[in-house]
């Protein structure tokens, strides 16, 4: 049974680990799109009230990861498959071009690590955990494009990974398998960034790496649609 700490002193409220806990399953897919988010249930299981689980639920449902119905309650919010595709798009182009146009100013500090990062994913591959290859996977990209000296650019890039995330934390969760794939395209990245190929190149690669885990993403939807 989980718990939530009674002490509020110096630390998060109740309210607040109850929504990191349930927001969490919704992102590993414990809770998947559907899934009903009942007080009464999640109140025992958390050894806490009705309300903090009440207001953990109205944050979640703000940002779009849980849907109130009427009669039905509280369910995970499906997927938007259009809405994920179109964030993804404006995210490879614009993530492409501010990884190239950041290349020149990476240091060997820099590289060393997005390469140690890397090698991080790598490992998490054995006993996969999509939440933790997320995590390592935005800071793979964010070492990569935040030194651009476009400011606009490198600010279109946070917006495109904060809406992504409230979409769904992780893309990982429901299509694991791409994650392997995932970490040999950032080898590859690195390569072409140390080797001092053409920003075209870097775009190219970066740009394509996001399209793939579109294309997966959009393959595993249609599958589930036809189940």
């Amino acid at each position: 049974m989980s718990t939530v700490d009674e002490s509020t002193g110096g630390g998060l409220s109740k309210s607040q680990q109850a929504y990191q806990a349930i927001k969490s399953r919704i992102a590993d897919g414990s809770y998947g799109p559907g899934h009903r988010l009942v007080l009464g249930s999640l109140a025992r299981e958390f050894q806490v009230s009705p309300v903090p689980i009440r207001e953990a639920i109205r944050l979640l449902e703000a940002e779009g990861f849980v849907h109130f119905e009427r009669n039905v309650g509280a369910t995970v919010a499906a997927i938007d498959p259009v809405e994920y595709q179109h964030t993804m798009q404006m995210l490879a182009i614009v993530e492409g071009a501010a990884t190239a146009l950041a290349a020149p100013h990476l240091t060997a500090d820099d590289l060393a690590k997005a390469a140690e990062i890397n090698d991080r994913m790598r490992a998490t591959l054995r006993d996969f955990d999509p939440l933790t290859f997320t995590r390592l996977n935005h800071d793979f990209h964010e070492t990569l494009y935040l030194p651009c000296p476009n400011p606009r650019l490198a600010e279109l890039v946070r917006r495109g990974w904060s809406r992504l995330a409230t979409i769904r934390e992780s893309t990982f969760s429901f299509v694991p398998e791409r994650a392997e794939a995932s970490v040999a395209e950032h080898d590859q990245l690195l390569e072409l960034i140390r080797t001092g190929a053409g920003p075209e190149w870097i775009e190219h690669r970066a740009r394509s790496h996001r399209t793939a885990t579109i294309d997966a993403f959009l393959r595993w939807e249609g599958r589930k649609e036809t189940e």
